[in-house]
């Protein structure tokens, strides 16, 4: 199944279109902002980062120029980690040291990171024998794998800050949901680092995700229409389940080439 790559592809077309009608960064999930409110260039670099989504995402689409749609990727997502890092001195100096600030800005970082991370994997899972060694095979699945413990780690540490986006209608309560959710990205990493149930753990990751978006982030797109955050924050959780579909197919392909006594290394994997 190749459902990752079209979501992630999709996703990004969304992503930039958003940046392109509001003429710049998504605050919430592009945070640019967090080098100073007054950057030269700013918006020009938003406009051309919009762009790139655009035409990368949809080249993404379709396979001739899908590799070299993914490299593009590669560096713009790269470039987008870069964004949220002066939150890690600007975050504990505003709201103390505290666990929770730190998770949630090492939080902002990891969501552009398995962002990263995923196109990585597709462009390389392309690139025929130059495709991921074991060395760096490893270093995904750790790197995927710890941003996910991160981001239940910081909803288990600011619980009051999940429950106000859980519709009020669901049963238990939203402090329940927010620490399920909260477990249950903990232990998605620990699966995908482990090894045990891996596959499973991710193609879960993506789907939960995916139900952020049906009963949390999409309604807030009724009733905040003109907001840039809200048809950002939805974009942004698009890609990432698409990220998460990637990394499942990736580790499935990887597992049953290991079964069949192949090379990683010596064949185009699930992408081909």
């Amino acid at each position: 199944m190749k459902i990752g790559v079209y979501v992630y592809g999709i996703a990004a077309v969304a992503y930039g279109i958003t940046d392109l009608v509001w003429g710049e960064f998504d605050p919430s999930d592009q945070p640019l902002q967090a080098w100073g409110d007054h950057i030269p260039g700013a918006k020009i670099f938003a406009y051309i980062a919009a762009i790139w989504l655009v035409v990368a995402g949809a080249a993404l689409l379709w396979r001739r120029s899908r590799r070299s749609a993914a490299a593009s990727l590669t560096i713009l997502y790269g470039i987008f980690v870069l964004f949220p890092l002066p939150r890690f001195y600007w975050g504990p100096h505003v709201h103390g040291h505290r666990a929770y600030v730190y998770f949630g800005v090492l939080g902002d970082v990891c969501q552009e990171i398995i962002l990263f991370v995923a196109a990585v994997i597709i462009w390389k899972s392309l690139s025929g024998r130059d495709s991921l060694s074991q060395r760096a095979a490893r270093l995904v699945r750790w790197t995927f794998g710890l941003c996910s413990i991160d981001f239940g780690l910081a909803h288990l540490t600011a619980v009051w800050t999940v429950v106000p986006m859980i519709p009020k209608w669901m049963p238990f309560g939203a402090t329940f949901w927010a620490v399920l959710t909260g477990i249950a990205f903990v232990l998605a990493g620990v699966g995908i680092i482990s090894g045990v149930l891996d596959v499973l753990a991710a193609s879960l990751l993506g789907l939960m995700l995916l139900v952020f978006s049906a009963l949390a982030l999409g309604p807030l797109i009724f009733s905040f229409p003109h907001a840039h955050w809200t048809w950002g924050a939805n974009a942004y959780n698009l890609t990432a389940v698409g990220a998460a579909w990637i990394i499942a197919e990736w580790l499935a392909t990887r597992r049953q080439l290991v079964r069949n006594g192949q090379s990683a290394r010596s064949v185009k994997p699930f992408l081909a």
